[in-house]
């Protein structure tokens, strides 16, 4: 049967959502919010949905499903909105937000009496693009998609949802909403928090230390990439999980202060087994994959930093899609970089390993 999809929020989120729905559901009527023009047109042009408008209320009466994929604060709004519209009986609204306490408790109070059909949503999934023009269809393959049940959620709410988009190749899990925003706050909150302190605290230094600048690569760039992400939304985080970050916050100070002991006295074995203990605990835990599963598709080449090298290896992945690419180990003091390639699936890394081996006499590596 015909269904209509509410996709509110036309970003990478939403419309990687749509492109997802659309792959699966070719039958089905999807509708786009968005408030700026720009990505409501993008969104049909790349037929990603059928019909886009600025007007909330308009689209959302004749959806039987609503995904709100806006910032935590606009779906709280958006929730306040949908109690006062005459929706079709037993809607299914989710949204897709990244803390799910306080959405979850402005839906449990502003949709109460109301005939909806509500569960959180946080697809774990995103990427260093933004808005309408980067989704993706393959954004949420082998990812985490979190579901946060509540007192609104019917029995039907997970299965209607788990079709829905079966076919973005997610990994479907349910968890409490405070147990959510207790995890995230450590794996994802706290980290945004730290990699942005890193920066500052390194900005400050390079005032009187130019060459900070100059040397800042390898594990700098990484541990801080993430603060190059989009301030409003982690503004809006912070501000709806304020309590599991507090305590992270203050459980690190007490973490950071013993290494300080350990400095000051002199302590080496106990400062050797501090960095054993991180390796063993990063090598224990599931950093290098998605989900449960192999799925950051990554090799590492070495290279000779000569004109041309990287080149050269693009030219032997030709029509193979890559996700990314960049190179590690910029200040080298050797004559070799490593060259990181990240692809989208266990086929093309495959296919890209065959062709290296065959037609180079690099060094290929995995993580």
């Amino acid at each position: 049967m015909t269904k209509t999809i509410l996709i509110a929020g036309l970003g990478l989120i939403g419309g990687s959502l749509a492109l997802a729905i659309r792959k699966q559901h070719s039958d089905y009527h999807i509708l786009g919010y968005n408030r700026g023009e720009a990505s409501r047109n993008i969104a049909l042009e790349r037929g990603m949905v059928d019909d886009a408008s600025d007007d909330f209320k308009s689209l959302a009466v004749q959806a039987d499903v609503i995904i709100l994929c806006v910032p935590i604060q606009k779906s709280i709004d958006m929730i306040k909105d949908l109690a006062s519209f005459e929706l079709k009986p037993n809607v299914l609204v989710t949204d897709a937000g990244s803390t799910k306490g306080a959405i979850i408790a402005a839906a449990e109070h502003h949709l109460a009496d109301k005939d909806i059909n509500f569960i959180g949503s946080h697809p774990m999934a995103g990427s260093h693009k933004s808005g309408a023009v980067a989704a993706d269809v393959n954004l949420f393959e082998n990812a985490y998609f979190i579901m946060t049940p509540c007192r609104l959620t019917k029995p039907d709410a997970v299965p209607r949802l788990t079709d829905l988009l079966t076919a973005s190749g997610a990994r479907f899990v349910q968890i409490d909403a405070a147990e959510h925003d207790l995890v995230t706050s450590q794996i994802s909150h706290f980290p945004h928090v730290l990699a942005s302190s890193l920066m500052l605290q390194a900005g400050d230094y390079a005032l009187e230390h130019p060459f900070t600048k100059n040397f800042a690569a390898g594990g700098f760039r990484d541990m801080t990439r993430i603060a190059e992400s989009e301030p409003g939304m982690w503004t809006s985080i912070l501000m709806t999980n304020p309590k599991p970050i507090l305590e992270r916050i203050e459980e690190f100070k007490e973490r950071l202060d013993r290494v300080s002991d350990l400095l000051k006295t002199g302590d080496q074995d106990a400062i050797w087994h501090f960095f054993e203990h991180g390796r063993q605990t990063r090598k224990a835990m599931e950093i290098h994959k998605r989900a449960g599963v192999d799925s950051f598709f990554d090799i590492f080449i070495s290279i000779p930093d000569k004109e041309d090298s990287i080149l050269s290896v693009l030219e032997v992945l030709r029509g193979i899609s890559l996700v990314n690419i960049r190179i590690n180990e910029e200040n080298r003091a050797d004559t070799y970089g490593v060259l990181q390639i990240t692809f989208k699936n266990q086929e093309d890394l495959d296919e890209a390993v065959k062709r290296l081996s065959q037609e180079t006499d690099y060094i290929i590596s995995f993580d």
